[in-house]
């Protein structure tokens, strides 16, 4: 494994400013080894996607700069809740708008890992798997191994935004396996 440090994005599936999703988000950034610095994106300010927009030169500057911050990023980590068993258009967007203009993708041949995070048992399951959809498509080798699917995710936190010890454990160990992951799949 190499000891160079990989910069990776954190994008948030959740505007909510409590939301679930971005306390995970959150703790992964606390708990990623010291091979890996990682950030969160935001992904509020993208306007929806239109290609007509770059297609006339009117691309929004929120796109613009969206698409110049993830070019500095060496791999991704998404966490996401689920919606209607798929992903929350705000990140559905956010993937869409980093993917244009054509043959421009910016998340090409870069390291990437999903979580999920849900209140329900079932761990926001679909997202997860619609998310990775995606992401085979726009070449981003994506991690397999462990999968991340966090449930009842509203019982592993505390009133003080604390996480309980089983599922601080198992975000270390996700982290460390991503370390793994991104410095034997990146391309820089």
């Amino acid at each position: 494994m190499s000891n160079i440090t990989k910069k990776v994005g954190v994008i948030v599936g959740s505007l909510r400013k409590e939301s679930f999703s971005g306390k995970v988000a959150s703790e992964l950034i606390r708990l990623a080894p010291a091979s890996l610095v990682a950030e969160k994106i935001e992904i509020g300010d993208l306007t929806i996607f239109n290609q007509d927009l770059d297609d006339e030169n009117r691309t929004p500057q929120a796109w613009i700069t969206f698409r110049e911050k993830l070019k500095e990023f060496d791999a991704f980590l998404f966490v996401t809740p689920e919606y209607n068993r798929s992903v929350p258009p705000v990140l559905k967007n956010a993937i869409d708008v980093g993917s244009r203009p054509y043959g421009q993708s910016v998340w090409n041949a870069k390291p990437g890992a999903v979580i999920s995070v849900s209140p329900g048992r079932l761990s926001g399951f679909g997202a997860n798997h619609h998310l990775r959809q995606s992401l085979v498509f726009l070449n981003v080798p994506t991690m397999q191994q462990p999968e991340g699917y966090i449930g009842e995710v509203d019982k592993a936190i505390d009133a003080n935004g604390n996480f309980d010890e089983r599922t601080i454990t198992f975000l270390e160990g996700f982290m460390k396996a991503f370390a793994v992951w991104v410095a034997t799949n990146s391309t820089k």
